[in-house]
């Protein structure tokens, strides 16, 4: 239960942080300059610290976790939500953002490419 939970946190954090980093771009700020401050920030947390600017920033999308086990795990986090009365809304978000990854990138592909989806809809590239 522990690791659905982490990993649950983890893809959550990637998601809102792509949003985050893409919406900063599209009005002109550095996402570098970003991920400094927001790590120094009340807004710091696992893909601040440690996937954008390992796996995303430098474009290279190797952080090591497939995008299918992620999604994996998401979906077991998810079931056992419900078996346990645990509404998990923005988990489902979280899930469907990975479903799409998967579609687009592969279960092999590494999760940061989720990073990728966003900057698509969003018209900006992270970089």
């Amino acid at each position: 239960m522990m690791k659905l939970v982490n990993n649950m946190l983890s893809a959550a954090a990637l998601v809102v942080t792509s949003e985050g980093v893409a919406l900063g771009v599209k009005a002109g700020l550095n996402p570098k300059t970003m991920i400094d401050v927001l790590n120094a920030s009340s807004g710091a947390n696992s893909a601040t610290a440690d996937k954008f600017p390992r796996a995303v920033l430098p474009r290279t999308f190797d952080f090591g976790f497939a995008t299918g086990l992620a999604l994996k795990d998401v979906r077991m986090c998810l079931n056992e939500a419900q078996a346990n009365d645990v509404p998990m809304l923005i988990g489902s978000v979280v899930r469907d953002m990975l479903t799409i990854t998967q579609a687009r990138h592969g279960p092999q592909s590494d999760f940061t490419h989720l990073s990728q989806i966003v900057e698509q809809w969003a018209g900006v590239e992270i970089a």
